[in-house]
């Protein structure tokens, strides 16, 4: 099986960046297997980054190299990261966005070559890294061990009373409000409450309510979701990141 190498970007798929990403991939790396999670994380956005890696990476085979770029700070004092989790590979740039992996995760970090672009690391430092890795290089071989990486974990769900309280730490295309708050807090049944709106008891599916209705359920992911039928939970009830939902 040829290598497998991830990309999950905030750089979208008007320009040429993607393109020039991979070019820097396979000049390293000639037929290894390119697989785009997304280029449409919003701008910047860090928190939707770890949240989409969080719920991708393991599902890939081990022996993946996941390329997670969303970089404000490309070219400060920031350093760059490459990581092994339960045989996953991660580059990345050290500013929270691989909080989501394991404690045992080890970590290096990467030198910035002299050449490097100071507003490209994704193409001169991430990409080459990351084809050397599928190629079979040891992480202890592309740099110097660390024990401190920024880690700024997603906020979790705490108990208030009966009921259980978290908030939506993601918004997707369809306007689904994803909360922290995982199925297995819940009972089946339960009502969930975004903001000040009641969003009813907890559904199996779309199909369960009539056109244009909220509905809340377990997503696929594996925690509470809140939707509108073939509409938009975020602009029906004006909700977005942060928004406290109560189950």
């Amino acid at each position: 099986m040829p290598p497998l190498i991830t990309l999950l970007t905030d750089f979208g798929t008007a320009d040429s960046y993607v393109g020039e990403v991979k070019a820097a991939i396979v000049a390293q790396a000639f037929g290894a297997q390119l697989i785009d999670i997304t280029h449409h994380v919003p701008p910047g956005d860090l928190r939707a980054g770890q949240y989409l890696l969080s719920r991708v990476w393991e599902r890939f085979p081990r022996g993946a190299v996941h390329i997670v770029v969303v970089d404000p700070g490309v070219g400060t004092a920031r350093r760059a990261l490459a990581a092994e989790a339960a045989g996953h590979y991660f580059v990345a740039p050290d500013n929270g966005l691989l909080s989501c992996l394991p404690t045992t995760t080890r970590f290096v970090e990467l030198p910035i070559p002299p050449g490097a672009s100071p507003t490209f690391h994704a193409r001169d430092v991430f990409a080459p890294a990351a084809a050397q890795i599928a190629n079979g290089t040891a992480l202890t071989h592309l740099g110097l061990t660390i024990g401190d990486p920024l880690r700024v974990p997603l906020p979790v769900p705490h108990h208030d009373g009966t009921a259980v309280v978290g908030e939506v730490i993601y918004v997707d295309r369809f306007g689904t409000l994803v909360t922290n708050i995982p199925g297995e807090m819940v009972e089946p049944g339960v009502r969930i409450k975004v903001a000040d709106t009641d969003a009813g008891a907890l559904q199996r599916t779309f199909g369960d309510v009539l056109r244009g209705k909220v509905l809340a359920y377990v997503g696929s992911a594996g925690s509470v979701e809140v939707a509108v039928r073939e509409g938009s939970a975020a602009r029906l009830l004006g909700a977005g990141v942060g928004a406290e939902v109560r189950a």
